[in-house]
Formats: C-alpha cells, sequence, structure tokens
C-alpha cells in the first residue's frame, strides 16, 4: 500500500519526541511491503539539527508552509492511505480538515494522534473545536498509547474506531554499547522541558539529587540552560539519538519521568522507556495505570511514587543486581514489544478493511515533487 504521512519530523529528533515513534513504525510498515512518504515542515531549526541524514525506508519530503501544502494534498489523494498525526506544528488545523479531502473509493484517511490526553482534553473542553467535527469523519484513529480510557472519549466523540499502537523497541537503533566514563553517573533522566513535565521533573528528579549529595545525577534535553540545579546534577543539553545507547548504557539507573497528562491517562510508555529497555538499562519509572500491560514492576522495571522511593533503589540496588533488571527488562521488550509487533498490528488493522480499489497503479518512490520546490530528502 501507498502510504502518505503527514508528520512533526521523521529526520530530526530536535524538540521532537515522536522522532523513535515515527522511524519504528515506518521503517516496519515498509519491511511489510507498504510504501511510505513522509512529509515534515521546515521549522523549528530541526533540518539544522538533523540525525538521521538518510531514511532508507521512506520518502521523506520537507516542505514550506503553508506555500507548499495544497500540492502536497493533491498527491496524498494518489495514495492508498493518508495519515495525519497530531502536533505536525504547522497549519495542523487546515491539515486536519485538508486531508478528508483525500478520501476517495481508493484512499483511506487516518489521524493518529501522538499526543491523545491534549487532543482529547482540549476538544472536550470546546465543543466549537474545529477537529471535534471531524473525528467522525476519519475511517481510522490511531494513537500513540492511552489504552481503554482513550479509546473510549474517542468513541464518545463519534470515532468509526481507535486503536492504540504503543511505543516499542527497535533492536536494530537501541542495543547495549560500551560505557563512555565521562558520562559516568548514578541516575540519567533524558527529556525536554515542558509545561506538564516540568513539575514533576523538579519533584521526582532534583529532589531526588538533592536528597542524594554523595551520588552523581546527568539531565539530558533541551530548555533547561536557565533552571537552577542540584550541585550534583549536570545538564548535557539536547540528545540526540545516535547518543542514545551510550547515555543509557553509562548510567547506574535511568529514570523516566511522564508528561503529567500521560501520567492521569495511563498506558502510554514513552519511547524513552523502551529506548533504555534496548539498552539494557536498569529504568525507575514513575507510576502510571498499566505500566504491569508492559514490564513486570520489581523484577523487570523499578517502580517509584516519590524522589525518596527513588533514593531508596539508588541506594539500595547495586550494580549486579540493577544489570540483572536491565537484563530483563530487555528480554521482555525484544519478547513483547518491537516495533516489528506494532507494525504488524497497524497492518492487520488496514489489511481487515482494505477496500477492492486498494491495488495502487504507481509507487510513491515513483513520483517526483521536486519540480514544485519540494526537497526531496
Amino acid at each position: 500500500m501507498n502510504i502518505f504521512v503527514f508528520g512533526s519530523s521523521i529526520t530530526s529528533c530536535y524538540w521532537n519526541g515522536a522522532a523513535t515513534y515515527y522511524r519504528g513504525i515506518y521503517k516496519n510498515l515498509a519491511a511489510l511491503g507498504h510504501h511510505v512518504t513522509f512529509a515534515e515542515p521546515d521549522i523549528y531549526g530541526r533540518q539544522q539539527n538533523r540525525d538521521l541524514a538518510q531514511v532508507e525506508y521512506a520518502r521523506t519530503l520537507v516542505y514550506q508552509t503553508p506555500d507548499d501544502i495544497d500540492r502536497l494534498l493533491a498527491e496524498a489523494a494518489t495514495a492508498g492511505l493518508v495519515i495525519k498525526h497530531s502536533g505536525v506544528g504547522a497549519e495542523d488545523a487546515r491539515l486536519e480538515a485538508g486531508v478528508l479531502g483525500c478520501r476517495s473509493e481508493r484512499t483511506r484517511v487516518a489521524f493518529w494522534d501522538v499526543d491523545a490526553p491534549a487532543t482529547l482534553a482540549r476538544v472536550e473542553a470546546d465543543r466549537a473545536d474545529p477537529f471535534r467535527a471531524l473525528i467522525p469523519q476519519y475511517d481510522f484513529v490511531f494513537t500513540y498509547g492511552g489504552g481503554p480510557p482513550v479509546v473510549e472519549h474517542y468513541t464518545a466523540l463519534g470515532a468509526r474506531n481507535c486503536y492504540p499502537i504503543y511505543n516499542g523497541l527497535d533492536p536494530e537503533s537501541h542495543y547495549p554499547v560500551s560505557a563512555d566514563p565521562a558520562l559516568r553517573c548514578d541516575l540519567l533522566f533524558v527529556g525536554n522541558r515542558l509545561p506538564d513535565r516540568e513539575k514533576r521533573v523538579e519533584d521526582f528528579f532534583l529532589a531526588a539529587a538533592e536528597l542524594a549529595p554523595e551520588m552523581k545525577f546527568i539531565l539530558g534535553g533541551e530548555g533547561w540552560g536557565g533552571k537552577m540545579l542540584p550541585a550534583n546534577m549536570r545538564w548535557i543539553g539536547h540528545v540526540g539519538t545516535g547518543r542514545h545507547n551510550v547515555l543509557n548504557c553509562s548510567a547506574r539507573m535511568v529514570l523516566n519521568i511522564n508528561r503529567e497528562s500521560m501520567a492521569m491517562v495511563g498506558f502510554s510508555p514513552p519511547t524513552r522507556v523502551f529506548e533504555a529497555a534496548g539498552a539494557g538499562a536498569c529504568v525507575i519509572t514513575d507510576y502510571w495505570t498499566g505500566i504491569e500491560n508492559f514490564f513486570a514492576p520489581g523484577s523487570e522495571v523499578l517502580v517509584a511514587a516519590s524522589a525518596s522511593e527513588i533514593v531508596v533503589y539508588l541506594r539500595g540496588i547495586h550494580d549486579r543486581e540493577a544489570r540483572s533488571i536491565g537484563s530483563r527488562m530487555r528480554w521482555r521488550a525484544l519478547k513483547d514489544h518491537t516495533y516489528a509487533r506494532r507494525a504488524r498490528q497497524v497492518h492487520e488493522i488496514l489489511s481487515a478493511s482494505a477496500p477492492a480499489q486498494a491495488q495502487e497503479s504507481e509507487s510513491p518512490r515513483d513520483a517526483s515533487v521536486a519540480s514544485h520546490g519540494l526537497d526531496v530528502a
């Protein structure tokens, strides 16, 4: 199937936490025989901070907004499936309405929400929100996570269906490597500074550093430059995907802190959990409903409800036990939570409802829009 995607960015993880997710899903859909075109806007300095020079499993289009959108929609209408992800970052409302104009007997349209709690909170609070009326028109609604609560809310808003497609592990991208002595620490946390995350980072990570002054802490991610940090905490700035493995393997333990909205909804393991699992890291996570559906608390992952509980783990679990927990988490991720499994789930959903006209005559790899001034990467 030819799949045309509008998303934030598959080429850059700069201010773009969905990059790992996009790469894992579309790499493995391509392995199942789908032909993927991924269109992303040239915004937020992402192209100046690309960490993926070439995307071998997809044709990528870097476009200018708003000038290129009509041409992109015209091409998208020739695909078998058009996907609009949430949070593209530019002209989202226009695209959410515009992709529905691509629907035909041979073209289906999906909305794929990578931040369902935020989307649902917005449209449920405002009955006049333009996207609210569009939800029933999509052939499919996929979500990055959220489990039964998100499915129930989308269904109540008139969605024809709702399928959570969770984050996962790409074992070719995230795997154990040798530690870097310069990055040795007791606890690592990587996450951009966002409004609904900062307070939780303060309560869990910064507070833990203050409670354990004898230990070393490393903070990665954008936006923390002006933040007052404990003396035993070092900020290392943006962490590109090429540094994930060495960072995760250099820390004695790795902390996951869900954004407040994701923690409240539950069933939403973020990408960093699986990235760390792939490296065999010992992960401590804040509690969220549904975690036991992914990893066994106490055996494959450590769960903490406070900074003091984090410090208990840091002081009470020594290196050998931490490595054993990390190894068990990695084994579970390889067994049950790879992106190959996630992509197979999407493939089966699409195949089960494929229209008779699903055979397309043109591969998107043969169609070129370079003559229209788009950057074909």
